[in-house]
């Protein structure tokens, strides 16, 4: 048999989603919302019927019934810490998304739209790998000052995707190796997988710099500049996230913008760009010592892993470490329906979603 899966994946501005048969791809839309449309919503979560009714409209008008889909799985993000791996949607987690996010995003509405659609025909639905999923020990958690947990948050959808992806490119089992998968995009995290088991990470506020963000900043430097009287609290966290990185040094975050000022010459530009490459080594060296440098092989996903310059800046740092595999782009869509295939297929067990469990945990 052959499933029928709808993926969705809210944005801040926009929604994309598509419709699987098994692994074939044959519907894949982005809806773009315009600030003037969003402007209209009190919050995020009045968006739910706007974006839903949108979704709903293009597949009737390319012909795909709703009553032709067997499943339908979300992108997700403001939950507690989970495991990794596919979650059933039930009325407890959108009562959390909706009251009680831990993180307000767009993508919440991935949840909230899948169950939403799925309740109507009568299927499952699923969230997949979201942001919040920790699988790390008590010892990675550790920062180096008491109270401040290290907290993980990592590109996990695309990067364990990756990391399966690549396994069943090399006919071994996921389970069997240890991997570090490194995400370069407008965020940059890295995190490395040991057996089946995302153990460890680098988050994007504590490793390498990316377009727009600073990433791991000199400490007391940081502290001296929030108590400059120079900016407000707003201002700082936009000065790390937003308009720190690449932005910050080149005035773009469009990384192909860089790579023709080097080519036209530009010395800077090389500069800063060289010293991602080598904050991103660093990155990937760092995590190689959790697993006692026992690495199967390195892994390059994102979109700025399009790019042959920043992937073999890299490679000729790390490759001594393990075999370096580009996989590049921000598969989100494919990784959540092939999430929700692997379930229907029998391949993986999705959890039901409890707040008590997770406190057990």
């Amino acid at each position: 048999m052959t499933y029928r899966i709808l993926a969705i994946n809210p944005g801040s501005t926009s929604t994309k989603f598509a419709v699987y048969d098994g692994e074939n791809q044959i519907l894949s839309k982005t809806l773009n919302h315009s600030v003037e449309e969003l402007s209209k919503f009190n919050c995020i979560m009045d968006q739910f019927e706007m974006r839903k009714n949108e979704i709903e409209n293009i597949l009737k008008e390319n012909n795909i019934e709703l009553k032709t889909i067997n499943a339908v799985v979300g992108r997700c993000g403001g939950l507690p810490p989970v495991k990794s791996g596919a979650y059933f949607i039930n009325d407890e987690m959108i009562d959390r998304l909706t009251n009680r996010p831990t993180l307000d995003h767009a993508s919440n509405l991935g949840a909230m739209i899948s169950y939403s659609i799925a309740k109507e025909i009568g299927v499952d639905s699923y969230i997949y790998d979201p942001v919040s999923v920790d699988e790390s020990g008590d010892i990675a958690k550790v920062s180096g000052l008491k109270g401040l947990d290290r907290v993980c948050l990592t590109h996990t959808l695309n990067t364990r995707a990756m990391a399966i992806k690549y396994a069943k490119q090399h006919n071994k089992n996921y389970k069997d190796l240890n991997l570090i998968v490194a995400h370069l995009g407008g965020g940059i995290s890295l995190n490395v997988h040991e057996k089946g088991k995302m153990v460890d990470f680098v988050s994007d506020e504590e490793g390498p710099f990316s377009p727009e963000r600073a990433g791991r900043l000199p400490s007391k430097m940081l502290v001296d500049l929030c108590y400059s009287g120079k900016y407000t609290y707003k201002e700082m966290l936009k000065n790390i996230r937003g308009k720190g990185g690449i932005v910050s040094y080149l005035n773009t975050v469009d990384a192909r913008e860089v790579e023709e000022k080097i080519s036209n010459g530009d010395e800077y530009a090389k500069l800063i760009y060289d010293a991602l490459a080598l904050q991103v080594a660093k990155a990937i060296g760092e995590l190689a010592t959790v697993v006692n440098g026992d690495v199967d092989a390195i892994i390059i996903t994102g979109g700025i892993a399009y790019s042959k310059y920043m992937t073999e800046s890299i490679r000729k740092r790390v490759k001594f470490i393990a075999p370096v595999e580009i996989l590049a782009g921000e598969n989100e869509l494919e990784a959540l329906a092939f999430g929700a295939l692997r379930v229907l297929e029998g391949e993986e067990e999705a959890t039901v979603y409890s707040e008590s469990d997770l406190a057990k945990a």
